[in-house]
């Protein structure tokens, strides 16, 4: 599958999502085949559709007073964070080039995770009704997506960095009582993300690209 590549570096939310609807437009309308997102994100919190507002588990004031944004969004799923320790990816994928399958895709997502993960030596997986990338009990990368068209926006966040943890702790991760952990953490290490990326890109490459291929076949 072939989609164009926009890395937005660290950027604020709302400004990536408003590109993210520009790109969608131009995708929708056949400017592009289909476009991936890369970026990081200074400290937000997002609620997705499900969302409750109790799975913020401190006031709004406080949010405030630590710099950290608080939007509601149209992905599924429910309340997540976002900071500068993560790769973000928006792919913003024409889902008539592939197959029309929301489960399907979500799975897909997944794999490019798991697939990157294994990539810095880390076996990362799945767990049987939950979405993401986990090892063990804890996860490690979360999806929330948004389709319309059948054309796909919002995505996957991938932990990179352990300063970054700190914000998860603020919330009910997903709406549920889990921990989250990273790739410092499983390896002990400091990694620099701009080194990562095109790790990431290959992954997407990997899974999209055979995916193709079999639809087409």
């Amino acid at each position: 599958m072939k989609f164009e590549i926009f890395d937005l570096g660290l950027i604020e939310y709302e400004r990536a999502l408003s590109l993210q609807k520009k790109i969608h437009l131009e995708v929708r309308e056949g400017l592009l085949e289909s476009a991936l997102i890369i970026c990081r994100h200074y400290p937000v919190i997002t609620l997705g559709r499900t969302a409750k507002e109790d799975s913020l588990l401190v006031s709004r004031e406080e949010l405030q007073k630590r710099g950290i944004g608080l939007l509601r969004v149209e992905r599924g799923g429910d309340i997540t964070y976002h900071g500068p320790g993560q790769i973000t990816c928006y792919p913003i994928f024409n889902l008539g080039y592939l197959k029309k399958d929301i489960n399907l895709f979500l799975r897909q997502l997944e794999q490019v995770a798991i697939s990157f993960f294994a990539g810095l030596g880390i076996c990362a997986g799945n767990r049987s009704g939950l979405t993401g990338a986990w090892i063990g009990s804890k996860k490690i990368s979360s999806i929330g997506i948004s389709i319309k068209n059948w054309i796909t926006f919002h995505g996957l966040s991938i932990n990179i960095e352990s300063d970054d943890l700190g914000g998860f702790r603020l919330i009910k991760p997903c709406g549920m009582d889990i921990e989250m952990t990273c790739a410092e953490d499983i390896l002990g290490r400091d990694l620099k993300i701009d080194n990562l990326k095109e790790n990431l890109i290959k992954s997407f490459q990997e899974v999209f690209c055979r995916s193709r291929q079999l639809s087409a076949s």
